[in-house]
Order: C-alpha cells, then sequence, then structure tokens
C-alpha cells in the first residue's frame, strides 16, 4: 500500500525457544554477544578454554557454560549436543579467537600454529557441528562468524592474524551459498579496533595500527552482529567507511603500506590520549 511505512522487526525467538552457542564467550565481544542474545529470547550455552569466565557469563544471561577448546572437532559435536539438549539450536556464533600480533618471521612456531588452530581450524568445527545440528533438526539456523577488518586488507605488523581473518571471511561467504537450500543464514562481521583484552595483548606496533581507526565497544559489534540474523546479510563491516577504505586498499596496496607509519603515529597519539580502553577478554 502507498506511503506505508515498513520498519524491519529486530530478529528475536519465542522466550526459551531456541538455544545458541557462543564461543569464546567468556568476555569482551562473546558475553556481549551472549547478552544480546539472551536478550532476544534464546537459551544461551557460554563456552571458552577459560570454565570460570563461561560460567560466570552465562550465570549473567540465565544459560549455561561448558569448557571447550574449539581446536578439538570432537568438542564442537559435544556442544552441538549440549545446546540441542537446552532447545532445539538455532544459532551458533563461531567468536573464539586470538590476537597475536607481530611480524610473522618474530613469530614462534607454537605461537604461528596456535593462532591458525584457533582462528581458522576453530571455525571450521564451529561450522560442521552447526551445520551438522541445524540439519538434524531439519534445516534453518543462524551460522555467525566474528572476522575483522584485518581480512579486508593488508595489515603489516598483524600479517598472519589477518590472513586467519581473510579466511574465515572467505569461508563464510561461500557457505552462504553452499548452504542456501538448507535454509541456513551465514554471517560475518568484520569490526574495527574493539576494546577488549586481544587488542591489549597485541603487539605495540600492532596495536598503534589498529588504535589509528575507530575504537568500539563489545555492545556495538554484538548488536551489528546479531541484526544480521534473519536477513540474507552476509558481511557487515563496522564502521563502513572503514570497510571502504580497505577494500580499496587492495587494489593499490602499496599506496596504503606507505602510509603505514602515518597511521601507526596517529595509533601511538589515541593511545597516549585514551590508554586505558580495553576491557574483558574477547
Amino acid at each position: 500500500m502507498a506511503g506505508v511505512i515498513r520498519r524491519r522487526v529486530a530478529h528475536s525467538v519465542p522466550q526459551g525457544s531456541r538455544s545458541a552457542v557462543v564461543t569464546g564467550g567468556g568476555g569482551g565481544i562473546g558475553a556481549a554477544v551472549a547478552r544480546e542474545l539472551a536478550g532476544r529470547g534464546y537459551r544461551v550455552l557460554v563456552t571458552d578454554v577459560d570454565g570460570d569466565t563461561a560460567a560466570k557469563v552465562a550465570a549473567e544471561v540465565g544459560g549455561e557454560s561448558l569448557v571447550q577448546d574449539v581446536t578439538d572437532p570432537e568438542a564442537a559435536r559435544a556442544t552441538a549436543d549440549r545446546a540441542r539438549r537446552l532447545a532445539p539450536l538455532g544459532a551458533w556464533v563461531a567468536n573464539a579467537g586470538l590476537g597475536t600480533g607481530g611480524p610473522l618471521a618474530d613469530l614462534s612456531d607454537a605461537q604461528a600454529r596456535t593462532l591458525v588452530e584457533v582462528n581458522v581450524l576453530g571455525v571450521v568445527w564451529s561450522a560442521r557441528a552447526a551445520i551438522d545440528a541445524f540439519r538434524a533438526q531439519g534445516g534453518g539456523g543462524e551460522l555467525a562468524i566474528t572476522a575483522s577488518l584485518s581480512g579486508l586488507g593488508p595489515v603489516p605488523g598483524l600479517s598472519l592474524y589477518a590472513a586467519t581473518k581473510a579466511a574465515v571471511l572467505s569461508l563464510a561467504q561461500s557457505l552462504s551459498d553452499e548452504l542456501r537450500a538448507d535454509r541456513i543464514r551465514v554471517h560475518a562481521i568484520n569490526p574495527d579496533g574493539v576494546a577488549t583484552a586481544l587488542l591489549s595483548e597485541m603487539e605495540p606496533r600492532a596495536r598503534e595500527l589498529v588504535r589509528s581507526g575507530v575504537l568500539l565497544t563489545p555492545e556495538q559489534v554484538a548488536t551489528e552482529l546479531v541484526g544480521m540474523f534473519g536477513t540474507s546479510r552476509v558481511v557487515r563491516t563496522v564502521p563502513t567507511w572503514r570497510g571502504v577504505m580497505m577494500r580499496t586498499s587492495t587494489l593499490a596496496p602499496s599506496t596504503l603500506l606507505r602510509a603505514t607509519p602515518v597511521l601507526q603515529r596517529l595509533g601511538a597519539r589515541n593511545l597516549a590520549h585514551d590508554p586505558g580502553r580495553t576491557g574483558p577478554g574477547s
């Protein structure tokens, strides 16, 4: 009807009718996502390698917790089974990740291996477990991945971290088509720097580069991520203009690389003015 204004209703489910898994949910973005999902009716299963932090967040949101090593595919399947005992699985957020920064050559073998296993294989095992569970229920569901602005272009000082995020971003985009017939919606969010412990643990030069942009709160990221649920939106970058800048840089990466010293100086200045904006773990 002409003149009618259509407003999209925020995604929610009848209270307790669906379960949701949030990996790496013991703090930072994961904890914020758990709170957002609980507020939208989900029974949330909070998983983390740190059982105490997962239990604390679960108690806060009225959900349950589970110690999970995301690099273990059997653990992912056990998580899916546990979630389905709470309620039919409605959403899985593959959020667990590491932010080890520094030039590739400076990382130890163990650091490099763990970064890839957690940030890439951890998402792969989550996705496979979630897909199997959704299909066992007849299809349908939301599969979300916490990627990063770093996955959109060259990020000196965060080369391997950025590569892992580019990998899961590519995975999300391909999965969205592979799973269309199953009515499983796939989403990936690419936030700029987020005020979490993950940022504070980065190598100083990498942290300066991240702080040259916008510093988001975990709650902002959670709202944007869950806001994609129920829609066909596959990728969202926050803020949008930073995504455009990074995507453009892939056409002429040498231009961005020449600007790196300027960006690092800007980041160092931002850190000096606001050094304390790093919150609980990611």
